[in-house]
């Protein structure tokens, strides 16, 4: 089967560029002698979840999921040891033990007195890290508030350490920026984990991680474990904001041409809001992509800078590089989008079509959505 045989839109997974992808994460966390637990959010798919603990300079601990449809897809294909990172309602905590009961270790996350009561109750209760919030200002209690002890003394046996995500990473615009962010998160979850042993309370996982922190971290010192996604398929803000460059953007969106307005200087594809998500992260970074850059059949850029700048539903519209020729396509004629936020785009599509560097397909890999 060839690309140009699939239906659009669909998404194309570059398995070279992946493994790339998944070799500099491991290198990178592996100088630091800390266990890389993938964020699989973005990917959603055990076969790239297999690939990704299986990069030999890491020590993987497991896999860290979003979603407990991921928990309970990756439990089903034999990855027991799962984090789940989203804060723990108590409506969720039978379908975690049901999990546990039957083999698996789930792990959860709190920053709520109430919940860490409501699961030390539980007949079967899960291990719990405590959620610290070291500047991202989503979730998690802040190292030095007195809430922190009071979660932890509650959970009981149930505490397993604590956790910080730092997601205001996406902020920084150059490698020291990210360094600098990587040593607040590190510090912020380290100085949480003095805390609780010195209150005599367990804290054997100290858990941080955000691609840009995890790749550009001087110093882990004091942590446990690292979690990162994003890295393993990459996208054009990461591309920004120096995650990686434009070549090792490993999956795209295959589109269809489907229109042509010459007086505009455009061409309609049939990927649009849907096949291809409106998150507009890269409008706040230094260059704005808009929804995507449009490739060739092969992902090259053989078409410069043309840019998706309008998304309809099903209607992509591509304003074409006004230094160059217009290129030609057919009505029918395939190209590839990438991705402006990949765990966006990815979010409405149900496998992946890969190829190994050519436009031949050598897999079909599902993904798991939903929640």
């Amino acid at each position: 089967m060839k690309l140009d045989d699939l239906p659009t839109p669909c998404l194309v997974l570059e398995r070279p560029i992946l493994q790339r992808n998944l070799d500099a994460m491991a290198q990178a966390v592996a100088r630091h002698g800390v266990a890389l637990r993938p964020h699989m959010k973005t990917a959603k798919s055990i076969d790239v979840a297999r690939l990704a603990l299986a990069t030999p300079q890491a020590r993987p601990s497991g896999i860290t999921v979003s979603t407990l449809a991921e928990a309970e897809y990756f439990v089903g294909h034999g990855i027991t040891d799962v984090l789940y990172a989203v804060g723990i309602t108590p409506q969720k905590l039978e379908q975690v033990a049901k999990l546990n009961v039957a083999g698996a270790s789930v792990m959860v996350i709190t920053d709520d007195p109430e919940v860490a009561s409501i699961i030390a109750a539980q007949p079967h209760p899960p291990r719990v890290l405590v959620e610290v919030d070291t500047g991202e200002h989503r979730g998690g209690v802040a190292p030095e508030d007195p809430a922190l002890l009071d979660i932890a003394a509650r959970l009981g046996q149930t505490l397993a350490g604590v956790i910080t995500h730092a997601g205001h990473s996406y902020a920084g615009r150059s490698a020291q920026q990210m360094a600098d962010i990587a040593e607040i998160e590190r510090s912020g979850a380290v100085r949480a984990a003095e805390r609780l042993t010195a209150a005599g309370l367990p804290c054997p996982i100290v858990s941080m991680g955000s691609s840009p922190t995890a790749l550009h971290a001087a110093n882990l010192d004091g942590v446990t474990e690292v979690r990162a996604g994003v890295y393993m398929l990459g996208d054009l803000f990461q591309a920004e904001i120096g995650t990686h460059g434009l070549g090792d953007i490993a999956v795209t969106v295959l589109a269809s041409v489907i229109g042509h307005r010459p007086s505009q200087g455009q061409i309609v594809i049939d990927a649009g809001g849907i096949a291809l998500s409106k998150d507009r992260s890269t409008e706040a970074a230094p260059h704005d992509w808009g929804f995507g850059l449009m490739l060739d059949l092969h992902g090259q850029r053989s078409f410069g800078h043309a840019l998706v700048k309008r998304a309809y539903q099903e209607h992509g519209m591509v304003d074409l590089d006004p230094k160059l020729p217009a290129p030609d396509l057919p009505i029918g004629a395939k190209v590839r989008i990438a991705p402006n936020h990949i765990c966006m785009t990815a979010a409405a599509h149900d496998r992946y079509f890969v190829v190994d560097g050519s436009d031949t397909v050598t897999a079909i890999w599902p993904r798991v959505n939903g929640w």
